[in-house]
Order: C-alpha cells, then sequence, then structure tokens
C-alpha cells in the first residue's frame, strides 16, 4: 500500500491518502481542509494518481481531523467511517471551532458507519485493521497496515510524545493504557504515522517516548 500525507489548516494536521497500487481504491484519512486551495491540492493529488476514493475515515472527531468531512463525503460520495464514541464531538463541530475563536461555516457530522476495535476495511487485498485507542478521546482509533507495515496513530501517539487529554472527556491514564497495550504490542519496526508531526516506529518509541 503507498501513503502520502498533507499537511492542512492552522492546526497542522495530517490528512493522509493511503492508495492500493494495483486496483488504485483510496482511503482518506482525517480530512483536515478548511478551505478551497487545501481542497485543490487534495483533489489534484486524487486526479493526478487516478485513484477510487473508497473510505472516508475520521481516527477521532476533533474539529482539526474533521474540517473536510463534508467536502470530502459530497466530493466523493462517501460515507464518514469512525468511532461511534466520537459522534459527540461530530455533532457538535459548530460549537467545537467557537471555543477556538475559528469562524467557519461548519455543520454538525453524523457518523454513518461505525468502527469498533478488530473491525477490518481493505483496499484491493490488503487489510487495514482499527484498533481502539481510547484516551485522547473516547472513540479514538489507530489503522493498522500489518502488510505495509505502518500505523495511523491519529492523536494517541506522536514522535515523542502523546495526546492531550484536556479536551472533553479526554483520560491521560487511559491513553497511556491503550498505548501500552494496543500500540506497543505491534512489532518494533512498525512505522508510525501520527495525526502530527514527523514519523517513527514503535521500536523508537519504546525506547525513548519519556510518558509511556
Amino acid at each position: 500500500m503507498k501513503v502520502s500525507r498533507f499537511i492542512f489548516n492552522m492546526f497542522g494536521v495530517n490528512t493522509y491518502v493511503l492508495w492500493d497500487p494495483e486496483s488504485l481504491e483510496a482511503a482518506i484519512v482525517d480530512p483536515g481542509m478548511i478551505d478551497g486551495r487545501e481542497n485543490e491540492a487534495l483533489d489534484n493529488f486524487i486526479g493526478k494518481h487516478r485513484l477510487k476514493v473508497t473510505h472516508l475515515i475520521n481516527t477521532h472527531s476533533h474539529l482539526d481531523h474533521i474540517f473536510g468531512n463534508a467536502y470530502v463525503k459530497e466530493k466523493y460520495g462517501l460515507e464518514i467511517k469512525a468511532h461511534p464514541e466520537d459522534e459527540f464531538l461530530a455533532t457538535d463541530l459548530p460549537n467545537q471551532a467557537k471555543r477556538f475563536g475559528i469562524q467557519l461555516p461548519l455543520t454538525p457530522q453524523r457518523t454513518e458507519v461505525e468502527l469498533h476495535d478488530g473491525d477490518t476495511l481493505f483496499l484491493g487485498k490488503e487489510r487495514i485493521e482499527i484498533i481502539s485507542v481510547p484516551g485522547h478521546s473516547p472513540g479514538s482509533i489507530a489503522l493498522y497496515c500489518p502488510e505495509s507495515n505502518f500505523v495511523i496513530t491519529g492523536d494517541a501517539l506522536f514522535a515523542g510524545s502523546i495526546g492531550r487529554t484536556d479536551l472533553p472527556k479526554g483520560n491521560q491514564a487511559t491513553l497511556i493504557d491503550s498505548i501500552q497495550k494496543k500500540l506497543m504490542t505491534l512489532p518494533d519496526s512498525t512505522v508510525i504515522l501520527p495525526g502530527h508531526g514527523g514519523e517513527s516506529t514503535i521500536g523508537r518509541e519504546k525506547l525513548a517516548n519519556p510518558f509511556i
């Protein structure tokens, strides 16, 4: 599986496009676009590679990771896939923005396909395994692609850090437990693709992450 990263919006969120080079089936993970320029950057990439977008996935539903949901949903005819425990955040998107002083014409979002721990999605023949990692938010998930040896961790785990837990229904003890039991048990060579910042590996975080 191939993966490309875009950095969008004022929070510098990592939006990922995953695709199978044989079938050209693709997934957009955490669309963070906030304006026409960012929408165009994503569309141009998808058009250039002639991708067939089949999944719209949110690792969690904090505002910076779902700004572009409505656009992607309409543009590519997709349903929003996320964990149901974050529905309270998705439906509160306009108020999330107001609390950060952001004035954008946002509408509440709805999870249309629920993703749970142990679920599996496919791009072509390759698996995307859903791993529940609550703590940063109650519905945070990671996307593990074992054949390609990477995991998209959202805002649960970063290079040298972990997600903040001072937002609604965040819990630091829960997050650390999730990371230790669900992510640190992956192979050491697994590449971590986080929701912000650069990549790492499971092995590197075991050795150097001061939070775990």
